[in-house]
């Protein structure tokens, strides 16, 4: 059994940089990766699909460059093989790139299945069968989550995309359906009926986005609906079927009845399941809650001594940007002053479905289930100079206030460039300003960030 200072398993955005941290230390490091380097986020999740999410955008553009003045002569159309080409490209550099930095640092890598043997030891299985057997002083769970496929009758006998295998696509589906309207099922839905497909979405809730305020998810369908895109809410899919010619049929139970779909494509989006099925967990003494993910405190300590988990597989907020916090958590705790906790911390997203949904803090929903006090405000992007001159003036920003002291409790924006504008608010609250604050602050114009001393005039007018 080999002797290593840290264990990884995973090299996502939380084992990549945790593995240099302890390499450059000069600790000896084993980082186990089954698959590529730099994990969902880098391969299959946020580089790539923003990198198509581009394209669809320009073609979009294209089509409706008369809006502004400007001609094109005839129909766009969308080479997939070059979507699909430019995408690959930045995949390889920015995986390479994390490869070539672990290297360099001297992190030593194993590529390989790994599941747990004991406390802290590991065995990992090669492709070619070759097995090696690890044991940590510390080891850090960084593995990710994978697909959920739902138990719909036929499925498995469908031939299924999900979110890795729907960017390798070579043309363009004349009709994808999508099951499920959370953050990636929305994202494809919208690219791609931008590339030029018809699109169905079914989502089992009353709407989509199923933990954001209403208001928010009404005006995401009403734009996804303007722009043709075919949504059926609370639609249980009970049953697939698939013909010779590749057609798939989906039954589904509605509101107001049964329906039959069918479509050249299917995207299953149904959410997320840990990988931890392979780690023989209860072998190391690491508990899970009933879905498989891993139970940790506020340090992402697991219940086994010396064991840590990070990122996805914890279940909390699956975003690229909190797997890396978890690091930083992880690195304070372990090499810097201590104190670093994940409770408490602010959690800031964007949904890239054109126009953005940018959000930072409370929702209605959680001021409420907490009971939390709070005036909400809101501004439609109509009402902003710089959506106007733009001709992006669709969706809204809402901010909820402390109603006595202008704190501001939490902001979303959906509209152009929310996620930009989001980040302009997360800095103000981190800094403690304050609605006046920013009512009152001088702001470039014509800028997005200029329309938050409009936004937030709102607040306190009687």
């Amino acid at each position: 059994m080999e002797s290593f200072d840290a264990v990884i398993l995973g090299s996502g955005q939380a084992g990549n940089p945790l593995a240099v941290k302890f390499a450059v230390l000069g600790r000896k490091v084993a980082l186990i990766e089954r698959d590529a380097i730099g994990g969902s986020c880098v391969n299959y999740g946020c580089s790539p699909t923003k990198t198509m999410e581009a394209s669809g955008r320009v073609a979009w553009l294209v089509r409706r460059s008369g809006d502004y003045g400007v001609r094109v002569q005839g129909p766009v159309t969308v080479d997939m093989k070059k979507v699909r080409q430019r995408k690959r490209a930045i995949v390889r550099s920015f995986s390479g790139g994390n490869e070539e930095k672990l290297k360099k640092n001297g992190v030593e890598i194993i590529r390989g299945e790994g599941r747990f043997t004991g406390l802290r030891e590991i065995e990992v299985l090669s492709a070619q069968g070759e097995v090696r057997r690890l044991r940590g002083d510390l080891v850090f769970i960084n593995t990710g989550t994978r697909p959920h496929i739902p138990q719909i009758e036929g499925l498995c006998s469908c031939h299924i995309l999900d979110n890795a295998t729907i960017m390798e696509l070579d043309e363009v589906p004349a009709h994808l359906m999508v099951i499920g309207g959370g953050y990636v099922g929305l994202e494809f839905a919208r690219m791609f009926r931008r590339f030029g497909s018809e699109v169905t979405i079914i989502h089992r809730s009353p709407h989509v986005l199923s933990r954001e305020d209403a208001d928010i998810a009404q005006t995401i369908q009403d734009i996804f609906r303007k722009d043709g895109v075919n949504i059926i809410l609370e639609g249980q899919t009970h049953r697939a079927v698939q013909d010779p010619d590749g057609t798939i049929h989906l039954n589904c139970t509605c509101p107001d009845g049964e329906k039959s779909i069918s479509g050249s494509h299917l995207l299953v989006a149904a959410g997320r399941d840990p990988n931890t099925d392979m780690l023989d967990l209860p072998g190391a003494g690491v508990e899970t809650d009933g879905q498989g993910f891993i139970v940790v405190d506020d340090r992402l300590r697991t219940s086994a001594e010396g064991v840590f988990a990070l990122g996805d597989v914890t279940g909390g907020p699956a975003f690229t940007h909190i797997a890396y916090d978890d690091y930083r958590v992880v690195r304070d705790n372990i090499f810097g002053p201590g104190g670093g906790t994940t409770a408490g911390r602010m959690v800031p997203f964007t949904v890239f479905i054109d126009p953005q949904l940018g959000r930072v803090g409370l929702s209605e929903k959680e001021a409420e289930s907490r009971g939390i006090g709070y005036e909400a405000i809101t501004m439609p992007m109509s009402h902003v100079a710089r959506a106007i001159e733009t001709d992006e003036t669709w969706g809204f920003m809402k901010a909820l206030v402390e109603p006595d002291s202008g704190r501001i409790l939490g902001f979303a924006c959906l509209g152009a460039e929310a996620g930009e504008l989001m980040a302009v608010v997360q800095m103000a609250m981190a800094g403690g300003l304050t609605a006046p604050d920013l009512k009152n602050m001088i702001f470039a114009h014509p800028t997005l960030a200029e329309s938050l001393n409009s936004f937030f005039s709102l607040w306190g007018r009687e």
